[in-house]
């Protein structure tokens, strides 16, 4: 899916259940790149592998940034066990980065901070509308549909999640 506009009001087409998971950093102190740069570099990856491997459960991601010290990425996943299965296999790139971030940030004392947050958010509570853009969000990660397939009120396609 592509950058252009879709006219009009469009829905994820995803059904069922998803997972958003967020994961980011803070860059405290500028001038510790050796703390705070392998954890920059990590990411991509982590997203490269997981985005070549299909049965991984990963939907779709976006990586934003607030600010100059700020970087973080939402990220969409069919079940909790399969984001759960992928931090935790041993032949992935997660557990090595983490590994490597966990010395670095005891090494650090504080010059980079890191948080991750999950949300599991079952089929029939979670909603979302489109108006004149491209695929964003969930509906980049799954596909989108004219709203008017699931109903023109939030109320009618949280009934049809």
């Amino acid at each position: 899916m592509g950058n252009k506009p879709i006219e009009g009001r469009t829905t994820a087409e995803k059904e069922g259940g998803v997972v958003v998971f967020h994961i980011g950093m803070r860059i405290n102190a500028f001038h510790a790149v050796r703390s705070w740069w392998p954890v920059f570099m990590a990411m991509p990856r982590m997203l490269k592998e997981l985005s070549r491997d299909r049965e991984s459960g990963l939907l779709g991601y976006r990586i934003l940034f607030s600010g100059a010290r700020v970087v973080y990425v939402v990220q969409y996943w069919e079940s909790q066990e399969k984001l759960l299965a992928y931090s935790a296999a041993l032949d992935k790139s997660h557990r090595p980065a983490w590994a490597t971030f966990n010395r670095r940030i005891r090494e650090g004392r504080g010059k980079v901070g890191f948080w991750h947050e999950t949300f599991v958010v079952p089929a029939g509570a979670h909603e979302q509308v489109y108006v004149n853009m491209p695929p964003f969000g969930l509906g980049a990660a799954t596909g989108v549909i004219p709203v008017g397939r699931r109903g023109e009120r939030a109320a009618d396609r949280l009934r049809a999640a």
